[in-house]
């Protein structure tokens, strides 16, 4: 390889090459679902966002609780956190859920 503006490559003039960019997303081999909500949620009730204590989990919880704010603006969120992904749920954040909540959304993060 020599430097300057003529430079060559092994593979000939570097004015000759062209560059391709390649998309990285694969081809879904299913039809696409959109998500329905299962539950009908009314103002004034909660919806647990349990996190499973992976890191990114609670940011990620956080990013949905957004989301779901602005389809369900009356609906109210609390965030719970197991803290560790190789724990069970505790006696607290289910009693939490089943006393005083309509829904739960359940995730990772990884």
């Amino acid at each position: 390889m020599r430097g300057g503006t003529g430079s060559t490559f092994a593979g000939g003039d570097a004015r000759d090459w062209t560059m391709e960019f390649l998309d990285p997303r694969g081809v879904p081999s299913r039809p696409i679902e959109p998500y329905e909500r299962r539950a009908d949620l009314q103002g004034g009730e909660r919806v647990a966002l349990f996190a499973n204590g992976f890191p990114d989990s609670v940011a990620f919880l956080e990013h949905v609780e957004t989301a779901l704010s602005h389809e369900l603006p009356d609906v109210e969120f609390v965030q719970l956190n197991k803290g560790n992904a190789s724990a069970l749920a505790s006696d607290e954040h289910l009693s939490t859920i089943a006393d005083s909540c309509s829904a739960v959304v359940a995730a990772y993060g990884h």
